[in-house]
């Protein structure tokens, strides 16, 4: 639906906005990341049809990893069939990086919550077992360098899915191999690893996590993301439990020295994949170091008026690793004005370091199942508001929106924005 309003009439000499950075995430079970960016560029047009628009959907590790770095580096996807969460087959994919002998694993793409059906949505009955065999499949290639992608999984098995897959074998106290899911981890006594993958000990392997999910404890992962994936109560304290007993074992079998499988940084992504891959060699690494090299991130926004940025939700979990605050926070380096677009505003929406206003995109009350299908739509529309109103601040006595320039070096930023988040 076009735009009934005309486009924006900015009478400043200077013409502000001219080049506008469009850096969302994606939208969960609604928009990936380039759906959300081509939103968001559709509402900017019609506002600044002669402004430069640098569209950079982000990746987090999650939906649409291995996509987009195929295309950043000119790589290309493998498709394969592989055992999806529920134990059934699913079609999926790896990617091999153009130009580097990369292969990216995406856990989200064979174990994601949205291969999940919510009738079936049971976190201790999910399983890891296809990111073992996308493993497996990327070894099968020649690489020696894996990227895992973790976000959006369907999972909380600790990643004892995928070392099965990849070889070990999980016993309990009558030596019987456990059956999928976090649940049955309560019986793990023993694990053996004489049949792991011996490719496993030649490879470099990198997943790209948030440092903030840990296995154990008040925040490990089953308390804090457990319920989203439909776990109750009761069911929350029965995996936590069992994700205790996978650490101990883990470390003890596995000969783990010198990283804490319980508590150290990510061992809780995608459900605690990362802490059982951290048992086999890997290197568990921020994600956003490890994926925004692959776009030239920091020089992109240097060079922007406004950033817009965008996620599903944003609350007091944004600071915590999410995409609108990691761009926030390299926006401020080099002062640019940062504005957040979301599904839902929630609790702490308008505390994130670095975002300098957040607009929801609902222009009024709607059924959840409306909102995801006329996701792309309500975006767009919001978008365009947003900025209507900032040309509209930029036309009154004394104002303008045109972008502060710091000087070089500079770590903090003009009156109307904010220091730059230590949030990594």
């Amino acid at each position: 639906m076009s735009s009934p309003y005309p486009p924006a009439s900015l009478s400043s000499p200077s013409r502000v906005l001219n080049r506008v950075v469009v850096a969302p995430s994606g939208f969960k079970e609604s928009l990936s990341a380039q759906a959300a960016a081509d939103a968001i560029a559709a509402g900017v047009r019609r506002v600044l049809p002669e402004a430069e628009i640098d569209r950079i959907p982000l990746v987090d590790g999650g939906e649409g990893t291995a996509v987009a770095l195929a295309s950043a580096t000119g790589g290309r996807l493998v498709a394969l069939a592989a055992t999806g969460p529920v134990g059934d087959q699913v079609g999926t994919h790896f990617a091999l990086l153009g130009g580097r002998e990369t292969a990216v694993v995406e856990m989200a793409a064979v174990a994601g919550l949205s291969l999940v059906p919510r009738a079936l949505r049971d976190p201790g009955a999910t399983t890891t077992y296809g990111v073992g065999e996308l493993l497996r499949a990327a070894l099968d290639t020649g690489v020696r360098r894996v990227l895992v992608g973790c976000g959006d999984s369907g999972t909380s098995d600790g990643g004892a899915g995928a070392l099965q897959a990849l070889g070990a074998r999980l016993l309990d106290a009558d030596g019987f191999e456990l059956a999928p899911g976090g649940r049955e981890l309560n019986r793990l006594v023993r694990i053996d690893p004489s049949g792991l993958d011996a490719r496993l000990k030649d490879t470099e392997l990198l997943v790209a996590c948030n440092p903030y999910n840990v296995l154990c404890g008040q925040r490990g992962v089953a308390r804090v993301f457990g319920p989203q994936k439909g776990a109750t109560p009761a069911q929350v304290e029965e995996l936590s439990a069992g994700l205790e007993n996978w650490a101990r074992v883990l470390t003890r079998d596995l000969g783990v020295a010198g990283t804490d499988l319980r508590t150290g940084a990510g061992t809780g992504a995608s459900g605690g994949l990362g802490a059982g891959l951290a048992a086999v060699g890997a290197r568990l690494l921020p994600r956003f170091d490890v994926l925004l090299d692959h776009v030239d991130l920091d020089a992109r926004l240097a060079r922007a008026d406004l950033v817009l940025t965008a996620e599903g939700a944003l609350d007091h979990q944004t600071p915590r690793g999410k995409v609108p605050a990691e761009v926030a926070r390299r926006a401020k380096l080099s002062g640019r004005p940062v504005l957040a677009l979301a599904g839902t505003l929630g609790e702490g929406a308008h505390e994130v370091p670095g975002v300098d206003a957040c607009h929801g995109i609902m222009p009024a009350p709607m059924a959840l199942a409306d909102a995801l299908v006329r996701a792309s739509e309500l975006l767009t529309d919001a978008t365009e508001r947003a900025l209507r109103m900032i040309v509209l601040g930029s036309r009154l006595p004394g104002r303008t929106v045109q972008a502060p320039v710091p000087a070089a070096g500079a770590a903090e930023v003009v009156s109307g924005t904010q220091r730059p988040s230590s949030v990594r």
